[in-house]
């Protein structure tokens, strides 16, 4: 058994199926957070990759000292297609935790994306791909190779907790985890709120949307109500 420091963990089978992640493709990370009450996402992570489209995928997560690696490069190799590697590396940017060599290696096994809590480098590279980026920030400096740290483990990434097997999303507005437990009811939400600001936009643009709340909410709030 492998102590603590360095627990390498298999993940449990997801209750999330492929079905529920298409769907989620379809909806912004905005709505998402919307629907969870705007009290979960990461903060701070921002896209360092190319593309435009929506990363979705499961979380394999990994949690490493800061400015080290190891872990990740085991990571990468116990994951598979469809997963998004989730790194806390305690938001410290002074050495990058990954670059183009572990981007590549991960991109060849189907993994779908990085989201990390920390650095990255060769972010020209990033910005020229489509593999799913998301980090706090960008340095020349590499990491090292000696742990402690553990894989499929709860952590911490830009104040939510991400456990092994949430469903991630990622787009220009930043990431945000679901819990996978909670996954199929947050998707019917999400949804409901997408389609109702679809409508709010034909409203906008024939004259007709109006906003009822707006002076009922001034008017108690300056006690004129």
């Amino acid at each position: 058994m492998n102590p603590i420091g360095y627990r390498m963990l298999e993940r449990s089978s997801s209750p999330v199926t492929s079905d529920v992640l298409q769907q989620f493709a379809t909806v912004g990370t905005a709505q998402i957070s919307d629907c969870m009450q705007r009290l979960y996402g990461a903060d701070g992570l921002r896209p360092m990759h190319g593309g435009t489209g929506r990363m979705v995928g499961l979380a394999v997560t990994v949690k490493v000292r800061p400015g080290d690696n190891l872990m990740i490069h085991k990571a990468i190799e116990m994951a598979g297609p469809g997963d998004i590697i989730v790194v806390d590396g305690s938001g410290d940017t002074t050495n990058a935790l990954v670059g183009e060599l572990m981007m590549m290696a991960a991109h060849e096994r189907g993994i779908l994306g990085f989201v990390i809590d920390g650095a990255i480098r060769d972010l020209d590279v990033f910005a020229q791909g489509e593999f799913g980026c998301f980090a706090r920030g960008v340095s020349h400096k590499g990491p090292y190779k000696d742990g402690p740290g553990e894989i499929n483990v709860p952590v911490s990434i830009g104040g939510q907790v991400i456990c092994a097997g949430d469903v991630i999303v990622g787009d220009a507005d930043g990431v945000v985890g679901i819990p996978a437990a909670h996954a199929a009811d947050i998707l019917v939400l999400a949804l409901k709120k997408e389609n109702a600001e679809l409508v709010s936009k034909e409203k906008i643009l024939a004259g007709t949307y109006q906003k009822p709340w707006l002076e009922k909410t001034i008017a108690e709030k300056t006690g004129a109500a």
